[in-house]
């Protein structure tokens, strides 16, 4: 098998992920709190596409964000997208008027933002808010992950000696029967999960690939990206958080020579014989079944 058919562009494939968090909260719930993300009937941890695509475009902006096509577009930095919308009309020379543009306009518009933001390339964007740089049908989706088992939320209390507001810095010890002033501590909330693995999926079109320019080089820094991403990306916030697994299946044509669903049960992962409560990896068996692989299907390893 080539080394480089992960990364052909010109095919499809079909890709599982595991990863796992100790002690820490891989994806937050603002409607509950911020605690961690769970399925309500089975309590399995749930970390959506949207928090594992914002991993991707912060190890890519890191590691390559000063070069001209490896911008990134959705940012978390404050940038107004119609701002960026508007840099493209400006590059290209052509007055911008609002999202009543000329067909061709637009088109050169939303080519030379694929051009130079590498998130666009990747997962598509809509791009229609007020100056019209069109629609792009990224070529790299991913599902919400999901843990193996249940899992258990904790709500923790921590507290800190740094007090907020000046007025309670000057502690004075109340006497007997009455109440003090100012304080010496304050109390907080760290919301986390003892342990938890996680296993995703993803699928790469090769149609959509060519109508977003997405590159050789853009599917071997994506695979970089999964992979790496989890020691760029340390908070205490989120524990420790670690890439288990990247099974690619690389099939020989653009639209695929068997289902991805049959392809994902040949990576099976159960929690071992005894293990009541699992706290890391090595309580799980993880089985890949290379065997007998489909006509036109190859398996890669990455992790």
């Amino acid at each position: 098998m080539s080394d480089s058919i992960h990364t052909d562009v010109n095919r499809r494939h079909d890709f599982v992920l595991l990863f796992d968090v100790t002690d820490g909260n891989p994806n937050g719930d603002p409607d509950a709190g911020n605690l961690p993300r769970v399925d309500p009937e089975t309590m399995q941890g749930m970390v959506t596409d949207v928090c594992l695509k914002r991993k991707v475009r912060n190890y890519v902006d890191l590691t390559r964000g000063d070069q001209g096509r490896f911008k990134i577009y959705v940012q978390n930095k404050g940038i107004a997208l119609n701002t960026l919308h508007q840099r493209a009309y400006e590059a290209i020379n052509i007055k911008s008027t609002g999202s009543k543009q000329k067909r061709s306009d637009i088109e050169k518009a939303n080519k030379w933002m694929c051009d130079n933001f590498y998130d666009i390339r990747t997962f598509g964007a809509v791009m229609t808010t007020g100056v019209n740089c069109g629609q792009v049908r990224g070529p790299m989706q991913l599902t919400f992950a999901r843990s193996i088992d249940p899992v258990v939320p904790l709500d923790v209390s921590i507290t800190r000696v740094a007090i907020t507001r000046a007025e309670d810095a000057d502690f004075v010890e109340g006497k007997e029967g009455e109440e003090g002033t100012g304080k010496q501590t304050e109390m907080g909330r760290k919301s986390l999960l003892p342990y938890g693995l996680y296993r995703g999926y993803g699928f790469f079109n090769a149609f959509f690939a060519k109508q977003s320019g997405f590159s050789e080089e853009d599917f071997s820094l994506f695979w970089e990206a999964l992979e790496k991403t989890w020691d760029m990306d340390r908070t205490s916030a989120r524990g420790f958080m670690a890439c288990r697994g990247l099974y690619v299946f690389s099939h020989d044509s653009e639209v695929g020579d068997a289902p991805a669903q049959a392809l994902f049960e040949r990576v099976s992962v159960r929690r071992k014989d005894g293990v009541e409560a699992p706290r890391s990896f090595d309580h799980y068996d993880v089985n890949v079944n290379d065997r007998g692989l489909p006509a036109g299907v190859k398996l890669r390893r990455l992790v």
